[in-house]
C-alpha cells in the first residue's frame, strides 16, 4: 500500500469514529495486492440496512447508478417516492430534468456525454418520510457509505446537488445561493454546488434554473476538457 492509499483508508476509519489503530506483525489473512474497497462491497456492507429510522418507511433501497469509473459524480439529498419504488435514483421528475441539464448541456458544449457516463447518488439511501430533508443522525449514517463511495469512484469533480449534499461533503452551513458555482473540495476533489434539480422545477425559480446550467457547464468544462 502506497502512502496516499494509506492516507485515504486512514482518513475513512477517522470519519468513521476509529480513534486507534493497531498494526499485525503477521497478519491472519495477506490481501492480494491492488485489492482494496468496490463498490459491490460497499452495497453488500449495507445490506437490508436497519442502521437509522429511515429504513422503516422505505420500499427500495436506492445505492447509486451509473459509470464506476465517472469522471464526474452528482451526489444529491435522498430518494424520493419513484426512487423508492425503483431503487435508483434521479428517475422522476426531478431526475428527468436532470438527465436533460447533463445531455443537454454537454451536446451544447460539443462534450460527447450522456447520463449513463456519470454516477448519480443520494446522501442517504432510503426515502425520507414525505420527501422531508434527511436529520443529522440520519445523514451520519450513510456519511459512512457515501465517502466509501466517492473514494471508490476518484471522480475528477463531484457536483453536490442541493443545499443537503452541500452540508454533507463540505460541512458547510451556507445556503447553495451563496455556496453555487463556485469550486471547494471533498478531502481532495474539487466540488461544484448548484441547486437541486427539483428545486429548478418550481415555476418561480426560473433564475436559478439559468444559474444551474451556468454550473453545470463550468462542471463539464472543468472534468471533460
Amino acid at each position: 500500500m502506497n502512502p496516499e492509499q494509506l492516507r485515504r483508508y486512514l482518513e475513512f476509519y477517522r470519519d468513521m469514529g476509529v480513534k486507534t489503530v493497531y498494526r499485525r506483525e503477521k497478519p491472519v489473512v495477506q490481501a492480494p495486492a491492488g485489492e482494496f474497497d468496490t463498490l459491490e462491497r460497499i452495497r453488500a456492507d449495507i445490506g437490508d440496512c436497519t442502521r437509522c429510522r429511515l429504513h422503516q418507511g422505505r420500499h427500495k433501497l436506492v445505492f447509486g447508478v451509473g459509470n464506476e469509473q465517472a469522471r464526474l459524480v452528482f451526489v444529491g439529498e435522498g430518494p424520493g417516492a419513484d426512487e423508492d419504488a425503483q431503487g435508483i435514483p434521479f428517475v422522476g421528475r426531478a431526475g428527468q430534468l436532470l438527465t436533460q441539464m447533463i445531455e443537454g448541456t454537454a451536446k451544447k458544449e460539443g462534450i460527447p456525454l450522456l447520463r449513463a457516463d456519470v454516477y448519480i447518488c443520494n446522501v442517504v439511501k432510503c426515502r425520507p418520510p414525505e420527501n422531508r430533508t434527511p436529520e443529522p443522525d440520519e445523514m451520519e449514517v450513510c456519511s459512512q457509505f457515501l465517502a466509501r463511495q466517492l473514494e471508490v469512484i476518484r471522480p475528477k469533480a463531484i457536483c453536490a446537488l442541493g443545499g443537503t449534499a452541500a452540508r454533507a461533503l463540505l460541512g458547510r452551513k451556507d445556503g447553495v445561493t451563496r455556496l453555487r458555482g463556485n469550486w471547494f473540495r471533498w478531502r481532495d476533489i474539487p466540488v461544484m454546488v448548484t441547486y437541486h434539480p427539483s428545486y429548478l422545477l418550481r415555476p418561480y425559480n426560473q433564475n436559478a434554473k439559468r444559474e444551474a446550467w451556468e454550473d453545470l457547464k463550468k462542471a463539464l468544462h472543468f472534468v471533460y476538457d
